[in-house]
C-alpha cells in the first residue's frame, strides 16, 4: 500500500527537503509541532523499524545526530525530541519508517505523558534472558 512518503520518494508530491543521500531523504514535516521539526525517512520502504535491514538503519543512524545538530542551529533551540513510532496502537499514522526531529522551546515542541512503573527484581531476569535469546536467534 502506497504512503504519501512514497509518492514523495517518487517525486509524485514536493517536499521540503533539507538532506538526501543514497539511502535517507530528510525534509520538513508540513504540520509541525515546532519550527524546523523534520521527518527523516529511509528510501527502503518498510513499515516499521524492526523491518529495516542492517544497512537502511545503520545509514539512519549516521545521519540523525547531524541533523539533529542542524535543526537546533538553524532554530536555536537547545533541546529537542527524537520520535519514531511502530505500529497504530504506538500512535503511528504513516506506515513508512520515520523518525521525527522535533526542536523544543517556547514556540512549541512534542509534550509527552510518561507513565512510569517500577522495574521489580524479579521481572527484570526473566526479561533479560528473553531479550537476550531472542538476539542470539537473529545472530
Amino acid at each position: 500500500m502506497s504512503t504519501i512518503f512514497d509518492r514523495i520518494l517518487d517525486g509524485e508530491i514536493p517536499c521540503h527537503k533539507v538532506y538526501e543521500d543514497e539511502h535517507v531523504l530528510a525534509f520538513l514535516d508540513v504540520g509541525p509541532l515546532s519550527p524546523g521539526h523534520t521527518l527523516v525517512i529511509p528510501k527502503e520502504r518498510k513499515a516499521h523499524l524492526h523491518e529495516l535491514s542492517d544497512e537502511a538503519a545503520a545509514a539512519i543512524g549516521r545521519v540523525l545526530p547531524r541533523l539533529a545538530r542542524a535543526v537546533l542551529s538553524a532554530t536555536g533551540a537547545t533541546a529537542y525530541n527524537v520520535l519514531q513510532n511502530n505500529g497504530s496502537e504506538a500512535h503511528q499514522a504513516v506506515f513508512h519508517v520515520h523518525f521525527h526531529i522535533i526542536p523544543k522551546g517556547s514556540d512549541g515542541g512534542l509534550g509527552i505523558d510518561w507513565p512510569a512503573r517500577s522495574l521489580a527484581a524479579e521481572d527484570a531476569a526473566p526479561m533479560v534472558e528473553a531479550i537476550r535469546r531472542a538476539l542470539a536467534a537473529e545472530s
